[in-house]
C-alpha cells in the first residue's frame, strides 16, 4: 500500500515508519524536517505543515491511507482532520493516547487522582479529537490508544487488544512497547477490524 505518515520522526511515528517499511509498504513521510527521516527503501520524505489544511491535503492525496502520529497540543484539529477529508483519502488511522480510556464505568484515566498533571492537557485534547472522529461521516477511521505506559522496548508481536477500557495485566500493570504498538497499528491497516472505532493495545 501507499501510506502517508504524518509525524514519521516522532517517538511513536518512527516505530510505525520502521514497521511499515519492514512489511514492504511505500511511505510518504510528512514531517517538519525531511532531513531527519532515515534513508529507507520505499520512503519519500516531504516537508509538510500540519496547520496548513490546503497544502497538507495536496500531500496526502492519492495515498491508500493516512496515519497521523502527532501531539494534540502541537496541532490543530480543524486543519488536520480537514486536510485528510479534503485529500480524498478515506482510510485514516490515528495514534491516540491512553488518558481517555475508561478505568471504571464512566471514569476516564485522565480523571483519576494519580494521572500526571503534566500530561493532562494533552490527554484531554486527544479525548476531544476522538469524540470528533466519532461524529465523522466521511472517513473510515481507527483510533489506537496505548496502555498507560508506552516506552521503547522489543518488538514481540504478542499483545492483547481491547476496546474503550484500559488494559491491565494480572500484576496491575498497564504497558506496551512502542514497537508492539506499531505492530498493532499496521496490523489494523492491513486487516481492518476496528473500523470507525477506538481500540487499545497492551500486554
Amino acid at each position: 500500500m501507499t501510506i502517508a505518515l504524518i509525524g514519521a520522526t516522532g517517538f511513536i511515528g518512527s516505530r510505525i515508519l520502521s514497521e511499515l517499511v519492514s512489511r514492504g509498504h511505500q511511505v510518504t513521510a510528512v514531517v517538519r524536517n525531511p532531513e531527519k527521516v532515515p534513508a529507507l527503501a520505499g520512503v519519500t520524505a516531504v516537508k509538510g505543515d500540519i496547520f496548513d489544511k490546503e497544502s497538507l491535503a495536496r500531500l496526502l492525496a492519492g495515498h491508500d491511507a493516512v496515519i497521523s502520529s502527532v501531539h494534540y497540543l502541537a496541532s490543530d484539529a480543524d486543519a488536520l482532520l480537514g486536510a485528510v477529508k479534503q485529500s480524498g483519502v478515506k482510510r485514516y488511522l490515528v495514534v491516540g493516547g491512553a488518558g481517555s480510556l475508561e478505568v471504571a464505568p464512566g471514569v476516564k484515566l485522565f480523571d483519576t487522582p494519580d494521572f500526571p498533571a503534566a500530561y493532562h492537557a494533552e490527554a484531554k485534547k486527544g479525548g476531544a479529537y476522538l469524540e470528533r472522529l466519532r461524529q465523522e461521516k466521511v472517513l473510515d477511521w481507527s483510533f489506537l490508544s496505548p496502555s498507560a505506559v508506552i516506552a521503547p522496548g522489543e518488538r514481540t508481536g504478542k499483545f492483547r487488544l481491547g476496546g474503550d477500557q484500559l488494559l491491565v495485566d494480572g500484576g496491575g500493570n498497564s504497558a506496551i512497547s512502542a514497537e508492539d504498538f506499531a505492530v498493532a497499528l499496521v496490523d489494523e491497516l492491513e486487516k481492518p477490524a476496528h473500523s470507525r472505532k477506538r481500540f487499545t493495545v497492551g500486554y
